[in-house]
């Protein structure tokens, strides 16, 4: 591939600062002011996750799809045989030439998205997933790109809820512990059946590391129960720098609600393109979806 071309507060911010947290990974003006601070219109950046649109695209393919989409931000997804070929047995030579390629380019690297997951009933399957975040965390460190996502993830039969939410906690704190020291956001993503933004709110509860982020998946259940408002505040003061949107012509989803919340909360972070239906032409409609983002981003700073 690479031959071929609500605890929102300042003790939080101030908490990352002394665990070393580099500003890139933890950018003060993409994570929620304190209450009491004045607050400043965001305006949330539109890029592109690889999923499946961006599956067969090697990394000079992505960089030019992207360019000519006007999308400035990629997240890179892992352990699926992508066509970018970033995954974790790739050298430190080939690390060092996709951090070049895409410091060489108009398009940033804004992260990896790997799917691991802290929710088994099993130890050792646990251990093996912090580990294997680890690495993904490395890997992400030395391509140049600033966090992980990962999942938090399901509930099991005849174990409490409770015990699944702590121990989804005590591995974030693992985990985040380690991306802290290399500068690194671990963005947990709303996903799984605990992965709704109530069991979500619980888990990060529980996180004492300010390195470990939640990352929106736009997911319509996100507008279950008393609404989609009083489920985002929920997890506001716990955002982190990116998060995933699909079909934004989607009715069954608030997107318009979303974006402008995100702007009045001052968030101006990556909204990432996450689509899986097929489509004739994948560039245009790229194009097609930022331009329905970039006019909700214009409507909800005039509102």
């Amino acid at each position: 591939m690479f031959a071929q071309e609500t605890k929102c507060s300042r003790r939080i911010f101030l908490a990352g600062a002394a665990s070393g947290i580099a500003a890139t990974a933890l950018d003060a003006a993409l994570l929620p002011a304190a209450d009491s601070a004045p607050k400043k219109p965001g305006k949330p950046r539109f890029g592109f996750t690889t999923y499946q649109w961006g599956r067969d695209w090697d990394i000079p393919t992505l960089i030019a799809n992207c360019t000519k989409a006007k999308v400035f931000g990629v997240e890179l997804r892992t352990s699926a045989k992508y066509a970018h070929g970033v995954e974790l047995d790739i050298s430190a030579a080939q690390r060092a030439e996709v951090k070049k390629r895409f410091a060489d380019s108009p398009v940033k690297l804004v992260g990896i998205a790997c799917g691991e997951k802290f929710d088994s009933p099993k130890p050792e399957e646990v251990k093996k997933a912090i580990e294997a975040a680890k690495g993904f965390l490395k890997l992400s460190a030395d391509v140049g790109s600033s966090g992980v996502r990962v999942f938090p993830n399901d509930f099991h039969k005849d174990i409490p809820r409770e015990t699944t939410i702590k121990q989804i906690a005590e591995a974030l704190n693992e985990v985040g512990k380690y991306a802290a020291d290399l500068g690194q956001m671990v963005r947990l993503e709303c996903h799984g059946s605990a992965g709704d933004l109530e069991s979500i709110r619980a888990i990060m509860d529980r996180v004492t590391v300010p390195s470990v982020r939640v990352k929106l998946n736009s997911s319509p259940r996100d507008a279950a129960g008393k609404g989609f408002e009083h489920n985002f505040n929920l997890v506001k003061p716990f955002l982190g720098d990116t998060l995933h949107v699909h079909d934004l012509d989607d009715k069954s989803f608030p997107h318009q609600l979303q974006v402008t919340l995100l702007v009045k909360m001052g968030w101006s972070g990556w909204a990432l393109l996450e689509q899986s239906n097929p489509v004739e032409d994948r560039v245009a409609a790229i194009i097609e979806q930022r331009e329905l983002w970039e006019a909700m981003v214009a409507k909800a700073m005039e509102s």
